[in-house]
């Protein structure tokens, strides 16, 4: 199994290219936790900010791709989309695991987040919204923010993704490969 996690890509090209083309190439899912297209009006546009062709990129995709809907996903984004933006989380169940995934912009602590992990028995809880990664292990579940893709509020400036296997749950800078966060035999 491997499942390609994104978040907070916000209308940016490369973001979602580079993660497809060098991380997500033969993933069984690609899991993105909202905020797709518009850059929101806190955040800046950068060179590659091109949702239309990001559209077209997601549309085209090969890999399915499950999608929670983020604070600045509007209907309108929504309707240009072949997959649907799921509201307000999306739940899946993948090779065993309960995967919930919702963007965090109305689940925003932790005891929130503990709370619905567990009322929907949650082995992962995805979650975007605030642009820093996140990897850890708290009770029974797994609580994973790949961070932003594209607009990363890192001190370091490293936009990042994550990438789930059987074996373990990374989380990488997406320019340079480097592993930031790593839990292995998280099944165990």
């Amino acid at each position: 199994m491997k499942i390609g996690i994104i978040s907070d890509t916000h209308g940016h090209v490369d973001a979602w290219s580079k993660a497809y083309e060098t991380y997500f190439q033969g993933a069984d899912f690609i899991i993105h936790g909202g905020d797709v297209l518009y850059h929101g009006p806190r955040n800046p546009r950068k060179k590659d900010y091109d949702p239309a062709r990001l559209v077209s990129l997601i549309n085209e995709c090969p890999v399915p791709v499950i999608i929670a809907k983020g604070n600045c996903d509007s209907d309108v984004d929504a309707s240009c989309l072949e997959v649907p933006i799921l509201s307000p989380y999306a739940f899946a169940y993948i090779n065993g695991l309960r995967i919930i995934v919702t963007h965090g912009d109305s689940c925003m602590t932790d005891e929130e987040k503990d709370a619905m992990a567990k009322h929907l028995k949650a082995d992962i809880f995805i979650s975007g919204h605030i642009h820093v990664p996140v990897l850890q292990k708290r009770g029974n579940t797994i609580f994973l923010n790949p961070g932003s893709a594209a607009l990363t509020k890192r001190e370091d400036k490293k936009n990042t993704i994550a990438l789930l296997t059987d074996k373990e749950i990374q989380i990488f800078d997406l320019e340079s490969g480097d592993v930031l966060l790593r839990l292995d035999n998280y099944r165990e």
